[in-house]
């Protein structure tokens, strides 16, 4: 155990930006404007989804509705009190303010994980399963799959807000992050935390690499399966329909590997921040585009709403 003086904590204060004034009077309007992108892309793809009874109320959207609800409810949990920080320079939050954030921020990363995996095996069966689909993908599954997306992910949460709750702190209480990550906070402990780092080797990675290893069983057979098929507009019509999932699978799972799945991931640099801006932020906003962009019945769907309200 650590015998530095310890301290009764009432905030902590966040040392992941910059501190010149320049450089943050740079990143506050740019990083405004991605909140506000992503507020603006995933609010209208759950009301575009919600609205259109035509060719949206298949599984894939209906899942996809709940991973941009999840993104918003992330970006919302870290990306306004960065913000907050960055205008007023005070760089703090309080005690309270980050057991809540590293709960939301937790729980709302999570379940995007699972619904990624989720809607990787809705792929699965509505290419390796045609003739099943409908069967194996019913209302009460998609149910299911959204429900256990979201409530493992409490659960997961819970957990470790309950065991950081009991961490005490040593003074000054400067975090190396823009906001309440496990490893960061930990770095600042006075306290044994071998319990918490043990859950994190085990259960923590099984939760992220578990629906990561789900998402490439899926992909792999998918591809299994689209290599057998004759016709090459076939096979492009079957990896047309993978494309933008691939897309955000790629994106969110790559940065968060850099993060968490390397050495010494308590000891962030800037390269570490530059990352988990990246699926912090960059990734929310990019994946309304890239379902949009990549989805003929999206943009169907979009030109029916707006000719309705014309």
């Amino acid at each position: 155990m650590n015998h530095r003086n310890t301290t009764e904590v009432s905030e902590f204060l966040l040392r992941g930006f910059p501190s010149q004034p320049e450089v943050q009077r740079l990143l506050f309007p740019l990083f405004l404007s991605i909140y506000l992108l992503i507020l603006l892309g995933n609010v209208t793809i759950i009301l575009l989804i919600r609205s259109d009874t035509q060719l949206l109320q298949t599984p894939m959207y209906f899942l996809l509705s709940h991973l941009a609800l999840a993104d918003l409810g992330f970006t919302s949990t870290t990306i306004p009190k960065a913000l907050d920080n960055l205008l007023s320079q005070k760089k703090t939050i309080s005690y309270y303010g980050c057991l809540a954030q590293m709960y939301f921020y937790m729980s709302f990363g999570n379940s995007d994980s699972f619904l990624l995996a989720s809607m990787a095996y809705d792929r699965y069966v509505a290419i390796c399963c045609p003739l099943h689909y409908s069967t194996m993908m019913s209302h009460k599954r998609c149910l299911q799959l959204a429900t256990v997306s979201w409530v493992v992910p409490i659960i997961h949460s819970l957990l470790y807000t309950f065991l950081m709750s009991r961490v005490e702190f040593c003074d000054p209480e400067e975090i190396p992050h823009f906001f309440c990550d496990i490893s960061p906070v930990l770095s600042v402990s006075c306290s044994d935390t071998s319990i918490i780092e043990t859950f994190l080797l085990t259960e923590g990675i099984v939760d992220i690499l578990g629906p990561f290893v789900l998402i490439i069983i899926s992909y792999a057979l998918i591809f299994y399966s689209i290599m057998k098929i004759p016709s090459a507009i076939g096979k492009c019509k079957a990896f047309s329909t993978c494309g933008s999932h691939i897309c955000v699978v790629v994106s969110f799972y790559g940065t968060v590997s850099w993060v968490y799945f390397k050495p010494n991931s308590k000891n962030l640099n800037r390269k570490d921040t530059v990352a988990a801006v990246m699926y912090t932020m960059v990734t929310p906003m990019l994946n309304p585009f890239i379902y949009s962009l990549r989805n003929r019945e999206m943009k169907a769907a979009m030109k029916r709403v707006i000719k309705r309200h014309l």
